[in-house]
């Protein structure tokens, strides 16, 4: 594998571009460091033991496919091998502009093709069975002659919200992670989304959710005060300390109960992003207003929910039709 070099972050032309993702692309600070990890390993592949500044006109085009097939040598996946491809041609775009070199050398080279995978989706009745499981967990508890306490309270009924609104809204588990409370309209039903690029979007709110949702802030309003509604700048779901839950913790959260229903481990927050688009197909919802509300800028990253419907068609007609075999 190739080693990043440590001292890539420190070229002037390098910052500059830092700045520019920060200021005029408005990128999260995740992506400006998926951008900077991939051009400190391409200066650890051309310059491993070069400082600052670097000669960015001297890579042609066969270092740039050389820097690529590294990473398909050692196995990594086509995905990471795109994004590399992608980090360091936006740089030299950027170089480009700035008329810091005159040819991109990574203009033109493809990305290695990937595999044709369609993405999980759990069923109405399992999407249903995974929500019930906090609350069934806990009543068996109650049953059981064990009452739960205030926290462990909480954390059933802010779970059982979390996991309403992943569904409801087909949200990213960063964008839930990280809501507010002046973002959330429950008289409404509607919630405000920043997605990726900081873009906001309004997500509606199904009946249910609404309900997980007034019952698990009310409950953090008892155990940690303020009162309910709480401040508008407050973050919604918190960990048993009263700190903001993080989108790890949430993962966490899921294989539990996934597994308390039975379900199987593999499946992820982002299933139930997957699950939503599908299910809002498979009921008539047309791909435009599902873009919408998924947040996607293109509607070809929308269209493989369609791939999914047909499979699922598919399966149904080898299924039942007398003569499909």
């Amino acid at each position: 594998m190739i080693q990043p070099s440590k001292n890539a972050g420190s070229d002037p032309h390098v910052v500059h571009f830092v700045d520019y993702l920060q200021t005029e692309r408005n990128a999260s600070r995740h992506t400006v460091s998926n951008y900077l990890m991939d051009i400190e390993q391409f200066v650890g592949f051309v310059w491993p033991e070069q400082v600052p500044p670097f000669r960015w006109d001297m890579p042609d085009r066969f270092k740039a496919r050389a820097f690529l097939v590294e990473f398909q040598k050692v196995g990594s996946a086509p995905t990471t091998t795109a994004r590399k491809l992608s980090s360091v041609r936006s740089f030299y775009k950027f170089l480009q502009r700035e008329e810091v070199v005159v040819r991109n050398p990574f203009a033109g080279l493809r990305p290695p093709k990937r595999p044709s995978r369609l993405p999980d989706v759990l069923s109405v009745a399992e999407v249903t069975r995974l929500i019930e499981a906090p609350c069934k967990v806990m009543a068996r508890e109650r049953a059981a002659g064990r009452p739960p306490t205030p926290s462990v309270e909480y954390a059933a009924l802010r779970d059982t919200a979390i996991l309403e609104l992943l569904y409801s809204t087909g949200a990213r588990i960063g964008e839930i992670a990280g809501l507010r409370e002046s973002e959330l309209d429950l008289l409404s039903g509607v919630i405000k989304v920043r997605g990726k690029g900081k873009k906001e979007r309004l997500c509606p709110l199904g009946s249910h959710a609404c309900k997980a949702l007034r019952a698990a802030m009310e409950k953090a309003a008892e155990l940690w005060g303020g009162g309910f509604p709480r401040k508008a700048g407050s973050v919604v779901f918190l960990n048993l300390r009263g700190g903001p839950l993080t989108a790890r913790s949430i993962e966490r959260m899921m294989k539990k109960h996934l597994a308390a229903a039975h379900l199987p481990g593999s499946f992820s927050p982002h299933a139930l992003r997957h699950s939503f688009a599908t299910h809002m197909l498979d009921a008539g919802a047309d791909l435009r207003s599902v873009q919408e509300l998924l947040g996607h800028s293109s509607l070809s990253t929308t269209q493989i929910y369609t791939h999914i419907s047909i499979e699922r068609m598919r399966k149904v007609y080898s299924e039942a039709h007398p003569r499909a075999e």
